[in-house]
C-alpha cells in the first residue's frame, strides 16, 4: 500500500507527516484490500486547516472523507474515524452479501432437489 502525503500553502513538519501515516497504516486493519491512500492538508486558512483523505480499494472502490479543524492533528482524527465507518459499512456490506439465504430458504418453499419426480 502506497501513502502519499502533499500539503498545500504550505509545509509540514516530519512529525505531523509521521502522524499522518501512523494514521493511515491504521486503516489496514479495517480492510486489508487498500492499494493507496493520498492525503491532501491544506494549510492556506489560519484559523481551519483542511485535511482530506483519499483512499483507493481493489476493484475500483474509492473512499473519500474530509474535515476542517484548526489542529491538523485533529483533524486527521476526525477525519480516521470517518474512513472507519466508511470502511465497516463496505465490509460488512459485501461479506453480508455471500452470507444472505437463499431465496428457497426464506419462503419456506422446498428446494428444486427435494421436490423429486416418481
Amino acid at each position: 500500500m502506497q501513502i502519499k502525503i502533499t500539503a498545500r500553502h504550505g509545509q509540514l513538519s516530519d512529525a505531523t507527516r509521521q502522524f499522518i501515516e501512523e494514521k493511515a497504516q491504521k486503516l489496514l486493519h479495517y480492510f486489508t484490500r487498500l492499494t493507496m491512500i493520498e492525503v491532501t492538508v491544506d494549510l492556506k486558512n489560519d484559523a481551519q486547516k483542511k485535511v482530506e483523505f483519499l483512499v483507493s480499494a481493489e476493484h475500483k472502490h474509492d473512499f473519500v472523507a474530509h474535515e476542517s479543524h484548526g489542529d491538523i492533528l485533529a483533524a486527521v482524527d476526525l477525519v480516521m474515524e470517518k474512513l472507519e465507518r466508511q470502511l465497516g459499512r463496505y465490509k460488512q456490506k459485501i461479506q453480508d452479501h455471500r452470507r444472505d439465504p437463499s431465496t428457497h430458504e426464506v419462503t419456506g418453499a422446498p428446494a428444486p432437489e427435494e421436490s423429486g419426480e416418481e
